[in-house]
């Protein structure tokens, strides 16, 4: 692919590209602790720093964009950025990869809930000590990344000014009790953006040999099967036609969910809780607590809740159909919108306006990231040794290089030691 800013597009089909995005998004799946912020800095790192499958300015004018469409925004960048490198069949892989280590984590955990009903994921606090180890790490990761996406972003005083208003309207708008602030913030950027560029938009050049695919019926038909045969799965088992509810609901969850996991929490006790009384508060909070602490994205919390209802119907099998299918219905949605952004956000990026509103996007989303590891600092390091983790690690980050998978299974084994020896002291005194 090419290094322009204005040419980037679909790579064509290459056995070897697909190995690649096999190799990077499997690995991620299994090490993307931390929430979303995390997850851009680990595919930063990997993407950009280290493959350069795309510069830093054209991954922060894809991060932009994933923000205006529904669904989980990591995995939905993770799924562009397969599409990139491997077309149509990357971005399925990259999509899948990525979310399906996160379940083969979660249904256990929900045997566990199930099995144990004493167990409550909700009340864990911190959680294990080698979780502990990893959030701190993350917040390293997360700062590195800060770090090298203000130094492509932030190119000039405009671009500075629109950052630091950024900042300050993610401070203010939430105590005003303004909905969405992250689609307003970004949203006012762009428009912003666009009014300074001012001179009219220049026409797309025609497309020629190599350039972005069309979205066609025939690009679609190849999502087609990967995108229906998983929710369309519950016809095949035909007791499972009760799941139907269940599924639609996660359906509309993954086509409509703008915003942080505080807004899933409120879809879930919205209709789990309220509407169709499948799940008290209790077990909700514990559905978004194990999301929060395993790795992938949080959406993964669809998993727990499908194998937690559909075990009531029929035991462990119908618990791991059940999660299956949750766990497809909630994200075939965000394959759709990918699928569609794709060819549009190469377009975009030839529009001398689009331009404008992407390198004013751009560094409202520094604002918001360097917001966000805030957040994950605040709760993350809460004593000396995830202190002293989060600083080893940053400057590891920052010196020497290491590679962030490394990293976050270095801190999740100190992690893991700063809990364990303590206690083996006591015994032994």
């Amino acid at each position: 692919m090419s290094d322009s800013g204005d040419k980037v597009s679909a790579t064509a089909p290459s056995p070897s590209h697909l190995r690649e995005v096999v190799g990077v998004f499997l690995r991620l799946g299994f090490t993307a602790f931390g929430g979303p912020a995390a997850h851009v800095a680990l595919l930063e790192d990997e993407v950009v720093r280290r493959r350069r499958w795309l510069d830093r300015e054209q991954f922060l004018d894809l991060v932009a964009a994933v923000n205006f469409i529904p669904g989980p925004n990591s995995t939905e960048l993770a799924t562009h950025l397969g599409w990139l490198r491997a077309g149509w069949r990357g971005l399925i892989v990259a999509g899948v990869c990525f979310i399906v280590p996160a379940v083969m984590i979660v249904i256990p955990l929900a045997w566990l809930y199930v099995r144990y009903q004493h167990i409550h994921y909700s009340t864990m606090g911190g959680g294990p000590p080698f979780l502990a180890g990893i959030r701190a790490c993350m917040v390293a990761i997360v700062a590195a990344a800060t770090w090298r996406f203000g130094r492509a972003a932030v190119k000039d005083a405009w671009t500075a000014a629109v950052g630091c208003v950024a900042v300050a309207a993610a401070l203010l708008l939430p105590r005003w009790g303004v909905p969405q602030t992250e689609l307003v913030i970004l949203g006012a950027a762009a428009i912003a953006g666009m009014l300074r560029q001012g001179a009219a938009a220049s026409p797309a050049p025609p497309p020629g040999p190599g350039s972005t695919p069309n979205l066609s019926a025939t690009s679609l038909a190849l999502l087609t099967p990967a995108a229906t045969q998983a929710v369309a799965g519950a016809a095949v088992v035909a007791p499972l036609t009760s799941l139907h509810p269940l599924l639609l609901f996660f359906l509309k969850v993954g086509a409509t969910l703008f915003g942080s996991g505080y807004v899933l929490v409120s879809y879930f006790n919205a209709g789990l809780v309220r509407q169709h009384h499948w799940m008290t508060e209790g077990q909700v909070l514990d559905a978004i607590a194990v999301g929060q602490f395993t790795p992938g994205p949080l959406l993964t919390s669809a998993t727990f809740v499908g194998y937690v209802l559909a075990h009531q119907l029929g035991g462990v099998g119908w618990g791991i159909a059940g999660a299956v299918l949750c766990t497809a219905a909630v994200f075939a949605p965000s394959f759709g919108f990918v699928a569609i952004l794709g060819p549009l956000w190469s377009r975009l990026r030839r529009s001398r306006r689009a331009k404008g509103a992407f390198a004013a996007m751009n560094a409202a989303v520094v604002a918001l990231i360097v917001m966000a590891a805030l957040a994950l600092g605040s709760q993350a390091i809460v004593n000396v040794p995830t202190a002293a983790i989060a600083i080893a690690a940053l400057v590891a980050l920052l010196i020497w290089n290491i590679n962030s998978t490394w990293l976050v299974l270095a801190a999740g084994v100190v992690g893991w030691l700063s809990g364990y020896l303590p206690s083996v002291l006591i015994c032994q005194l």
